[in-house]
Protein backbone atom coordinates (compact mmCIF):
# COMPACT_ATOMS: atom_id res chain seq x y z
CA UNK A 1 0.00 0.00 0.00
CA UNK A 2 1.42 3.25 -1.00
CA UNK A 3 0.76 6.17 0.97
CA UNK A 4 -1.09 9.36 0.32
CA UNK A 5 -0.24 12.83 0.20
CA UNK A 6 -3.50 14.34 2.18
CA UNK A 7 -1.83 18.05 1.69
CA UNK A 8 -1.53 17.69 -2.37
CA UNK A 9 -5.43 16.09 -2.55
CA UNK A 10 -6.54 18.93 -0.23
CA UNK A 11 -5.47 21.47 -2.38
CA UNK A 12 -7.27 19.64 -5.54
CA UNK A 13 -9.89 19.41 -4.03
CA UNK A 14 -10.53 22.96 -2.87
CA UNK A 15 -9.73 23.44 -6.30
CA UNK A 16 -12.67 21.62 -7.53
CA UNK A 17 -14.44 22.98 -4.71
CA UNK A 18 -13.94 26.54 -5.65
CA UNK A 19 -15.28 25.85 -9.11
CA UNK A 20 -18.70 24.37 -8.57
CA UNK A 21 -21.77 25.83 -7.40
CA UNK A 22 -22.33 24.12 -4.58
CA UNK A 23 -18.88 24.74 -3.12
CA UNK A 24 -17.51 21.52 -2.24
CA UNK A 25 -16.09 18.40 -3.03
CA UNK A 26 -15.23 15.05 -1.61
CA UNK A 27 -13.56 12.12 -2.46
CA UNK A 28 -13.15 8.31 -0.35
CA UNK A 29 -9.00 7.96 0.42
CA UNK A 30 -9.62 4.61 2.06
CA UNK A 31 -12.18 2.30 2.34
CA UNK A 32 -15.54 1.46 0.34
CA UNK A 33 -17.60 -1.87 0.02
CA UNK A 34 -16.66 -4.37 2.55
CA UNK A 35 -14.61 -2.25 4.74
CA UNK A 36 -15.40 -1.25 8.41
CA UNK A 37 -13.67 2.31 7.88
CA UNK A 38 -14.08 4.91 5.97
CA UNK A 39 -12.31 8.30 5.02
CA UNK A 40 -13.51 10.89 3.27
CA UNK A 41 -11.56 13.98 2.54
CA UNK A 42 -14.00 17.03 2.24
CA UNK A 43 -13.31 20.07 0.51
CA UNK A 44 -15.59 23.36 1.18
CA UNK A 45 -15.34 26.85 -0.35
CA UNK A 46 -15.78 29.84 2.34
CA UNK A 47 -19.29 30.15 2.80
CA UNK A 48 -20.15 26.80 1.80
CA UNK A 49 -21.70 23.13 4.00
CA UNK A 50 -23.24 20.35 3.93
CA UNK A 51 -26.79 20.92 4.98
CA UNK A 52 -28.19 19.07 8.14
CA UNK A 53 -28.36 15.44 7.77
CA UNK A 54 -28.14 12.34 10.01
CA UNK A 55 -24.95 11.09 11.69
CA UNK A 56 -23.63 8.42 9.82
CA UNK A 57 -22.71 6.53 12.99
CA UNK A 58 -19.45 6.66 15.06
CA UNK A 59 -17.61 9.40 13.32
CA UNK A 60 -14.95 12.32 13.28
CA UNK A 61 -13.30 15.31 11.43
CA UNK A 62 -10.04 15.42 11.27
CA UNK A 63 -9.37 19.83 9.98
CA UNK A 64 -6.56 19.53 7.74
CA UNK A 65 -6.85 23.35 6.76
CA UNK A 66 -9.58 26.28 7.38
CA UNK A 67 -12.22 27.21 10.16
CA UNK A 68 -15.60 25.11 10.49
CA UNK A 69 -18.38 25.15 12.09
CA UNK A 70 -20.00 21.46 12.58
CA UNK A 71 -24.01 22.54 14.08
CA UNK A 72 -26.04 19.76 16.05
CA UNK A 73 -29.29 20.86 17.67
CA UNK A 74 -28.37 24.10 19.71
CA UNK A 75 -25.14 23.22 20.18
CA UNK A 76 -21.92 24.32 17.70
CA UNK A 77 -18.40 23.61 17.61
CA UNK A 78 -15.28 25.15 15.79
CA UNK A 79 -12.42 23.75 14.17
CA UNK A 80 -9.13 25.25 12.83
CA UNK A 81 -6.52 22.97 10.86
CA UNK A 82 -5.02 20.60 13.46
CA UNK A 83 -8.31 20.19 15.72
CA UNK A 84 -10.06 16.90 16.02
CA UNK A 85 -14.51 17.28 16.11
CA UNK A 86 -16.06 14.00 17.87
CA UNK A 87 -19.40 14.17 15.05
CA UNK A 88 -22.72 13.55 17.35
CA UNK A 89 -25.32 11.41 17.01
CA UNK A 90 -27.68 13.82 16.22
CA UNK A 91 -28.37 15.69 12.81
CA UNK A 92 -26.12 18.08 12.07
CA UNK A 93 -24.77 19.70 9.35
CA UNK A 94 -20.80 21.35 8.77
CA UNK A 95 -20.34 25.14 7.62
CA UNK A 96 -16.90 26.43 6.09
CA UNK A 97 -16.42 29.59 7.90
CA UNK A 98 -12.88 30.34 5.44
CA UNK A 99 -11.69 27.58 2.28
CA UNK A 100 -11.44 24.36 4.17
CA UNK A 101 -10.74 20.58 3.99
CA UNK A 102 -11.27 18.15 6.69
CA UNK A 103 -10.99 14.42 7.01
CA UNK A 104 -14.18 11.98 7.46
CA UNK A 105 -13.91 9.21 9.25
CA UNK A 106 -16.17 6.70 9.82
CA UNK A 107 -16.52 3.41 11.29
CA UNK A 108 -19.13 1.23 9.29
CA UNK A 109 -21.02 -1.97 11.01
Amino acid sequence: MSPSSLTALTEEQLTIARATENGRSAQTVHGGQGSRLRQTLIALAAGHGLAEHASPGEATLQVLRGRVRLVADDHAWTGATGDLLVIPDAHHSLHADEDSAVLLTVALG
